[in-house]
């Protein structure tokens, strides 16, 4: 009942009103980005849905039109090269993801949630389903972005999915709980810009490894 009443409600309610709200300074992001580089101002990308289905995820197009498409950032090579002025700075302070909204509104998302992998991230698709984490809505944000994002491993990313999984099917309290958790944690790792590393995928435990070398 939570999840498909209770939690699906507050998403629409929410995601519509950010829209309203943030009409003005999304129709400017996207004016910029016309101007910085010619070209859609929204990009568009196949991810896995609830059940392991699909459905067109909304971004700002913060890379050049030259960039490979349906190709994860991390297995770019130099992906800083392929990053627009202002899409560096989109990236960063997470304003890329407003159009996700819409996702939100239509409900193939939910405000919290495992973050939707990409169609062809079959190890993340098949590690999320030793934890039952591809079986609930994806998100905007959720467990995992709080607790280091791009920085952490795929089996790590993927544990942590099925961590606010198993909480959401306790439904109730402990749901809501961690929903409101995730939500204002992922307000401090915004404002903190924390765990945004381009190409970095596993980037943590690189920086470990490096340490205890030197």
């Amino acid at each position: 009942m939570y999840d498909k009443i209770v939690k699906r409600g507050i998403d629409f309610v929410l995601a519509l009103i950010g829209i309203i709200l943030l009409a003005i300074p999304m129709l400017i992001i996207s004016i910029i980005i016309k101007t910085d580089d010619p070209g859609p101002v929204l990009f568009k990308q196949k991810r896995i849905s609830k059940g392991k289905g699909t459905f067109p995820l909304l971004k700002y197009r913060s890379m050049k039109m030259s960039t490979p498409h349906d190709m994860p950032t991390h297995m770019l090579s130099n992906p800083e090269q392929y990053i627009t002025k202002v899409g560096a700075f989109l990236r960063k302070s997470s304003l890329d993801e407003l159009p996700q909204l819409f996702n939100i509104l239509k409900g193939e998302m939910a405000i919290i949630g495992p973050r939707p992998a990409l169609w062809n991230q079959d190890d993340l698709i098949s590690e999320r389903d030793k934890y039952g984490a591809n079986d609930i809505r994806p998100g905007l944000t959720g467990w995992a972005q709080i607790n280091g994002r791009d920085a952490i491993e795929i089996e790590d990313k993927a544990r942590l999915d099925g961590y606010y999984a198993e909480k959401l099917r306790k439904g109730g309290f402990t749901a809501f709980a961690m929903d409101v958790k995730c939500f204002f944690g992922t307000i401090t790792s915004v404002l903190r810009r924390e765990g945004v590393v381009e190409g970095g995928t596993g980037e943590l435990n690189k920086e470990k490894e490096m340490a205890a070398k030197e």
